[in-house]
């Protein structure tokens, strides 16, 4: 994965929460693949195949990942792409996961973890509501 400054990664949290200005300027910016990322993680597949064939599979990893897919954390693992498992992992409601990058010195990893974490389970919630309520 690229190495991304503390301000990309700042401004790539506030974009995965919705900062939509902020989304759209990495994306003009030279970071296309964050915004495909945001984009994929909630639930955009041209997103999602974008980033697969333009060369990001461990961000495409991280979404799966964060979406419960153990596959996911296991080839992130395997391309020696711990940090991200460890960060689909939190995402993935993990806590230890979460625990472990702040015991590694990674705040800001944790907290891409955490609004990764954050927007997953807002999706599943709207989709668990409407579920309920199909089922009336």
């Amino acid at each position: 994965m690229k190495e991304y400054s503390p301000k990309i990664i700042i401004a790539w949290a506030e974009a995965i929460s919705g900062n939509h200005k902020l989304a759209s300027w990495l994306k003009s910016n030279g970071y296309a693949e964050l915004a495909a990322f945001i984009a994929a993680l909630n639930l955009e597949e041209s997103a999602r195949i974008w980033l697969m064939k333009e060369g990001y599979p461990e961000l495409m990893a991280l979404v799966r990942g964060a979406e419960g897919d153990s596959k996911a954390f296991t080839w992130l693992r395997d391309n020696e792409f711990r940090k991200l498992a460890l960060i689909a992992e939190g995402a993935d409601n993990d806590d230890e996961a979460v625990k472990q990058l702040l015991m590694e010195g990674h705040r800001e990893w944790a907290m891409i973890s955490l609004k990764i974490r954050a927007v997953k389970n807002d999706i599943q919630a709207e989709h668990d509501d409407w579920h309920s309520l199909s089922q009336r």
